[in-house]
């Protein structure tokens, strides 16, 4: 022990009290192999006191008093020489240092266990929360949330474009287009910028989609592209994300989802820029669908740069596809906002 020798020729007298009933007895004190030596006046040794185990009673007073047993004090020893005590607070200070703390190591385990039950809580449990609400969520309630939804952006958009004739031709669209599910057009006078989808099948589409171009493949393909995006994110999903842990543990437990929560998505919902699709996914839904791809090419870009995969690979370019609506049925859609 480093600072044990330096003071391996100091000594010093104290007052020993062997017992609690025992009489003081003055005693020579000093340093032995990791103890201290407690001797009489003749140089015999009385007592070994662990360096280890040594306990001061009355911290910064004087005289000092140690006792051999933190748990069990019934030997002590007065010390007033200063250079003694200095010796024996260092020494057991360092002693102190390199113990091991068996509380503090349980401190470290108990918080390292709270900071991973946090870690769990903050990163795990929202991603497990969700993608449970998701696999249970049934249609009949994705369809309640998507028309709730579409209720909502309504009041932001205007109300749905409606006509006999022009009602007659959009279920003709919905039904030529339905893939494994079916799909809810509606015609808005603004609000969305050309298409997005809900839950429960809801495709909206701006009015200008079927007012502007010459031919339905062009809203046909802003649809197609919708029901692909349904079909690689759950339309569930952007809703939970944006409604938080509470509202989608709500809906799990529950089967509700707030209508604050639902206005404020709806809103998001139409300022929200659409995610890119990819195009070789995109062809192959425009192949079984029967359905060009050019049009919708042309309709993003004018120009076809930035679309030029679309229109070159074109599963239609040289055959003639399934038409998508008859030239009544077209005419009747264009009109759908205007009768």
């Amino acid at each position: 022990m480093t600072a044990l020798s330096k003071y391996e020729r100091l000594e010093t007298t104290g007052l020993w009290r062997e017992t609690p009933d025992a009489q003081r007895r003055e005693v020579v004190v000093s340093f032995g192999n990791a103890t201290i030596v407690l001797s009489d006046m003749n140089n015999t040794a009385l007592a070994h006191w662990s360096l280890h185990a040594i306990h001061r009673l009355n911290p910064k007073q004087r005289p000092a008093i140690y006792s051999p047993d933190e748990d069990d004090i019934t030997e002590t020893l007065e010390i007033e020489d200063d250079t003694m005590i200095g010796a024996i607070e260092e020494i057991c200070a360092e002693i102190e240092r390199h113990r091991p703390h068996p509380k503090r190591l349980r401190w470290w385990l108990l918080a390292g266990s709270f900071a991973m039950v946090a870690a769990l809580v903050i990163f795990w449990l929202p991603g497990a929360l969700l993608r449970q609400t998701l696999s249970v969520v049934p249609e009949v309630k994705r369809y309640e949330i998507g028309q709730t939804l579409a209720t909502k952006i309504k009041r932001i958009a205007g109300q749905p474009c409606s006509s006999p004739n022009g009602n007659r031709a959009l279920a003709a669209l919905e039904e030529r287009l339905s893939n494994d599910r079916a799909i809810k057009l509606i015609v808005l006078p603004a609000g969305v910028a050309k298409a997005t989808h809900l839950p429960g099948g809801f495709i909206l589409l701006n009015r200008a989609l079927v007012e502007d171009y010459e031919e339905p493949d062009v809203p046909a393909g802003y649809i197609l592209a919708e029901q692909l995006r349904a079909g690689v994110t759950d339309p569930m999903e952007p809703l939970l994300r944006s409604a938080g842990v509470r509202a989608t543990f709500g809906l799990l437990t529950t089967g509700e989802i707030s209508d604050t929560v639902m206005g404020s998505y709806a809103e998001k919902l139409l300022t929200t820029p659409q995610t890119p699709l990819d195009t070789q996914a995109l062809l192959a839904e425009f192949q079984s669908a029967s359905l060009r791809s050019s049009p919708y090419a042309y309709a993003e870009d004018p120009t076809g740069e930035t679309t030029i995969e679309l229109i070159e690979a074109d599963p239609f370019i040289t055959t003639a596809p399934t038409p998508v609506l008859s030239d009544g049925e077209w005419v009747a859609l264009q009109n759908i906002c205007s009768e």
